[in-house]
C-alpha cells in the first residue's frame, strides 16, 4: 500500500514528538508499505517567523512573506529524516521545489495546479520514506508560495491525489470527528464515518479539525481521508461519501459553533427539526435572534456567554441514548 500521513506542528513540537510519529511511520513502513509524509512547522514556529518579520516591517511583500514561512516545514522535515537515520530506516527529506509542487501566484493562498511527481516515486522505488513539506509550493516563476489556513492538509490530499494514494491519514491532537467539541459535552460521541458534505458545513461552521479547502479537493479527488490521533492509537474517522448514522438519528450528525453561532450539521434535516431546536432553547431560557435553516443544517445566534450551554442543549436533545 501506499499510505500519506500528514502530521501537524504540534505533532512535531520537539525530539521526542519527532521520533514519536518516526516510530508511528516506521510500523508501517515495516509491514511493506510505501510511507510519503507531509509535516507542518514544529509547534509556534510559524508565529514566530511571523513575530520576526513584523519586527522589520509592518508591511511586508506577500511574496517575501512566503519565502520567509517555507523556512518552518524544512526544518521540521529535515529533523525528521535525521530521526529516520537515527533509527535505521532509509528517508529522505523534501522541499515544494524538490517535488516540483506547481501553484499559482497567489501568495498566502496559493491554489495547486500539478505535482510533478517522478521524484517522489523515485524515492520510494529505492524503499525510502519521503518526507514532503507541507503548506508550500512554487509558481511557474520558481517562486516559493504558500497554501493559506489548512495547508499542510491541502498538501497531503494533492499528493495523494497525484500519486493515486491507498490512504490519506491525517493525524492531529484529537483522535477523530465527534459530534461535539469533547471539551464541551464530556458525552460527544466518536463518528466512525462522515460524509464529505457534511464535513465541509462542519469546517464552514467552525470545527477546526480539518480545513474546508483540504475536504473540497478531496471530495473533488475522491480521496478517502482518516482523521487520527498522533499521541493515541485508534481507527480514527473516515471521511468519504458515506453519509452518517449516527445514534439511529440519521437526520442529524453533530453540533458546532463559530463565535455566536451554534449550528446542527445533518444531511436533509426535516423542518419539524426547527421547531423541536426552537422548543429546547425557549424551555432553558436561552434567547435567541436568528434561526437560520438549509436542508444541511440548522445555526441559531445566541448571546456568547450562552454558547458553550446551547451546544449541550442540542447535543443532549439528538444525541442522548
Amino acid at each position: 500500500m501506499l499510505m500519506i500521513k500528514k502530521f501537524g506542528g504540534t505533532s512535531v513540537a520537539d525530539k521526542d514528538k519527532i521520533f514519536n510519529v518516526a516510530n508511528k511511520c516506521i510500523e508501517d513502513y515495516k509491514k511493506g508499505n510505501k510511507i510519503v509524509l507531509v509535516l507542518s512547522a514544529m509547534g509556534y514556529f510559524t508565529d514566530e517567523l511571523i513575530s520576526k518579520a513584523n519586527e522589520i516591517s509592518q508591511n511586508v511583500p506577500p511574496r517575501e512573506m512566503d519565502m520567509l514561512f517555507t523556512v518552518g516545514e524544512q526544518i521540521s522535515v529535515a529533523l525528521m529524516a535525521m530521526a529516520f537515520d537515527k533509527l535505521g530506516i532509509p528517508a529522505i527529506s523534501l522541499n515544494a521545489f524538490q517535488v516540483r509542487m506547481i501553484t499559482d501566484n497567489n501568495y498566502g493562498d496559493a491554489k495547486v495546479i500539478k505535482i510533478e511527481t517522478d521524484r517522489i516515486e523515485k524515492e520510494l522505488n529505492e524503499g525510502k520514506i519521503v518526507i514532503i513539506t507541507g503548506f508550500q509550493g512554487i509558481d511557474e516563476d520558481n517562486n516559493y508560495t504558500t497554501l493559506g489556513r489548512g495547508g499542510s492538509d491541502t498538501t497531503a490530499v494533492a499528493i495523494a491525489s497525484a500519486l493515486n494514494a491507498d490512504s490519506c491519514e491525517i493525524y492531529t491532537d484529537v483522535d477523530g470527528i465527534y459530534t461535539a467539541d469533547p471539551r464541551i459535552v464530556n458525552k460527544a460521541v466518536k463518528l466512525e464515518n462522515i460524509s464529505y458534505d457534511e464535513m465541509l458545513e462542519f469546517s464552514n461552521l467552525g470545527a477546526s479539525v480539518l480545513h474546508n479547502k483540504c475536504v473540497k479537493m478531496a471530495k473533488e479527488n475522491g480521496i478517502k481521508l482518516i482523521v487520527k490521533s498522533s499521541m493515541s492509537e485508534g481507527k480514527g474517522t473516515t471521511v468519504s461519501n458515506f453519509y452518517n448514522k449516527c445514534c439511529n438519528l440519521p437526520k442529524i450528525t453533530g453540533v458546532t459553533s463559530n463565535k455566536n453561532v451554534v449550528s446542527l450539521v445533518g444531511i436533509d434535516i426535516a423542518e419539524e427539526t426547527k421547531d423541536k431546536v426552537i422548543e429546547v432553547l425557549n424551555k432553558n431560557n436561552l434567547k435567541f435572534n436568528n434561526l437560520d435553516k438549509t436542508n444541511m443544517r440548522i445555526s441559531v445566534t445566541v448571546n456568547e456567554t450562552d454558547v458553550n450551554a446551547c451546544i449541550r442543549f442540542l447535543h443532549d436533545l439528538f444525541f442522548r441514548k
